[in-house]
């Protein structure tokens, strides 16, 4: 078993990130809209910020009380999409039960959408034109990447089909020549479709829901969950027990979390270069 150390490869793409960066004419900016004080979305907005900076980019932390007009926040984002200095527009996730996050999201001019999320850039992914692409399926892609771990041809399972991993998750594997399967919580028998894959992906939120009966000799896991209990994290599968049956596998914490704040400022210097033609 070979851990794949999301960590190592942020620390590296980094740096190739900031001497980049170091060429342009001026910073991108990058803008975070935050609606209310959930305690991990200031922790993940944080961490933002602490690369950007490290980055060289600008970064600009709009944050909102929870009871917020929708229509200020629409407003907000207008005047965003029209400033030449804001690059990439986040909106932090989740929202409020009242706001219409559908319509927020789609609210940012696709240009500036780095996290992947308006309809218009759903779209091209799924039509295999280029886009900006959801910012953790994306750093899945390019950990199994940087590991040398083929893609095509592979039976891939995916368990989870949000709108922010599973979904896109599909698309870009179909895009690289996969055969995926996609399950959800109406799965029934969820052992036999997981039991198959080669290329295991696991973003249900459930702390082990995924143990080693379930799992291919020689797998590939990919282990997306993030779950906090008694102050410690766990991810969706059962690393222990999971470890030594297959062939790679992403720790929690130190896997897939550290490539989604990488992908999200290789979005934006994509969204800069979209931006600015004459750089």
């Amino acid at each position: 078993m070979e851990l794949l150390d999301g960590k190592k490869i942020k620390l590296e793409k980094i740096q190739e990130l900031k001497k980049e960066i170091n060429n342009f004419k001026r910073k991108p900016g990058l803008a975070v809209i935050q609606v209310g004080d959930d305690p991990a979305s200031n922790v993940y907005v944080g961490n933002k910020e602490k690369t950007g900076l490290e980055l060289g980019c600008n970064f600009e932390h709009i944050k909102f009380p929870s009871d917020v007009k929708e229509d200020l926040i629409l407003a907000t984002i207008d005047k965003l999409n029209d400033d030449m200095s804001i690059d990439g527009i986040l909106v932090q996730m989740p929202l409020p039960d009242h706001l219409n996050a559908t319509k927020i999201q789609n609210r940012v001019c696709h240009k500036k959408d780095v996290d992947g999320l308006t309809d218009i850039n759903a779209g091209l992914l799924m039509h295999n034109k280029d886009s900006l692409i959801p910012c953790t399926p994306n750093g899945i892609i390019e950990i199994l990447k940087y590991y040398d771990i083929p893609i095509s041809g592979k039976n891939v399972v995916i368990v989870g089909r949000s709108e922010l991993v599973g979904r896109p998750m599909l698309s870009l594997m179909l895009n690289n020549n996969a055969t995926v399967t996609i399950c959800h919580s109406y799965t029934s028998n969820l052992k036999e479709f997981t039991s198959k894959a080669d290329i295991l992906v696991v973003a249900v939120g459930k702390k082990h829901i995924i143990d080693a009966s379930m799992v291919k000799d020689g797998a590939v896991v990919i282990d997306v969950g993030i779950n906090r209990e008694d102050g410690k994290l766990y991810g969706d599968v059962d690393f222990e027990n999971v470890k030594d049956k297959c062939s790679y596998i992403t720790p929690v914490p130190g896997g897939v979390g550290q490539m989604t704040v990488l992908s999200l400022y290789q979005n934006l210097l994509k969204a800069y270069k979209m931006n600015n033609l004459d750089i």
